[in-house]
């Protein structure tokens, strides 16, 4: 028995971020059964003929917006060019008159501009680029806008944080029509190191701390992140650096804001979360591969850093279809807002 393809159209015009358009339209072109296409993937151009990404690739759409028919998922991608006050109005234009049956209407980055101008946004959660969230707030003040959020659904809208979060998003909607296994074969194929929830911060706490060091400290952090199991502490981090125990944790903490012992527990902390979130282990694993004693002293960290139990946080973020429905998971404290907002 033959199934039924669903038709997706992912928009392109003058100025837009090119993976913001491209990385959904190859997640979704992945997906086989058999051999046979899941989905037919139209490019959509506001106007005939080319037009340029802001990188100045070339592309030729298929058709055009207003010759989309049977749309079963339009995708907004962002761009400098939707923040043009006239391309703005003809997407704005043509989401008043079709957006509400549009099975699933999905902004990436700062497609929101468009998708949230049209008022189809109005009461809803929703998220965006981190860099443009304070903008998109003033502008549109009735969104109830989440900016650390990777990705959001709300009812038959979609959003996304930037760029490469639109191949988590698309990926989400893969499994939503065609299960985890589907989405995981995509992820393999398209090499993505991980599949994000939903719920996970914009990015890690790993790049911010390297983003802020910027300093002498950079290798050694990079090295660190890949031996976390191995001994960590202030003497052998100093041996490593060439500094005494006293000159590195002085140096480091002006560095970083924070000693190295606190810098070591959150690398683990983050590692070990990527790992339950995959499934990797047992949690009394997990717990020695990233580096901690033992098991208990890894759920007092992690519940003391998260404010939620490792077994509770697998159970709730390892369940990406229900975060991708925008649903937070109830935490052993009956908090259903804590795993959704963990940092």
């Amino acid at each position: 028995m033959t199934m039924a393809m669903r038709r997706v159209g992912v928009l392109g015009y003058e100025g837009v971020e090119a993976l913001d358009l491209v990385g959904p339209m190859e997640a979704f072109a992945k997906v086989q059964t058999g051999g046979q296409r899941r989905y037919d993937v139209l490019m959509l151009g506001l106007r005939p003929g080319e037009f340029r990404s802001e990188s100045g690739l070339v592309f030729k759409p298929h058709l055009r917006l207003e010759d989309a028919q049977g749309m079963d998922t339009l995708v907004i991608p962002g761009g400098a060019g939707l923040r043009e006050p006239g391309v703005n109005a003809q997407v704005v234009r043509w989401l008043l008159a079709h957006g509400q049956t549009v099975r699933r209407v999905v902004s990436v980055c700062t497609g929101i501009y468009a998708l949230a101008a049209s008022g189809l946004l109005d009461g809803r959660r929703a998220t965006t680029h981190w860099q443009f969230a304070r903008d998109v707030a003033a502008r549109f003040p009735k969104v109830r806008l989440e900016p650390d959020a990777l990705f959001i659904k709300d009812g038959s809208f979609y959003t996304s944080a930037g760029i490469t979060a639109g191949l988590d998003l698309a990926l989400a909607l893969v499994e939503e029509d065609h299960g985890p296994r589907a989405a995981l074969t995509v992820a393999r194929d398209l090499v993505m190191y991980l599949k994000r929830p939903g719920g996970q911060a914009q990015y890690s706490e790993p790049l911010r701390f390297q983003e802020e060091s910027g300093g002498r400290f950079g290798d050694l952090t990079s090295w660190m992140l890949i031996n976390l199991a191995k001994d960590l502490s202030v003497e052998a981090l100093a041996r490593r650096a060439c500094l005494s125990p006293r000159h590195f944790a002085r140096q480091f903490r002006a560095a970083f804001g924070r000693t190295p012992a606190a810098y070591v527990e959150q690398l683990r902390l983050e590692e070990a979360r990527r790992r339950l979130v995959e499934g990797d282990g047992g949690i009394e694993q997990v717990a020695l591969a990233v580096g901690f004693q033992s098991a208990d002293v890894f759920r007092r960290a992690f519940e003391r850093r998260f404010g939620v139990a490792p077994g509770d946080y697998r159970r709730g973020f390892g369940a990406r279809a229900e975060l991708a429905r925008g649903t937070p998971p109830v935490t052993r404290q009956g908090n259903r807002r804590a795993l959704h907002r963990a940092p």
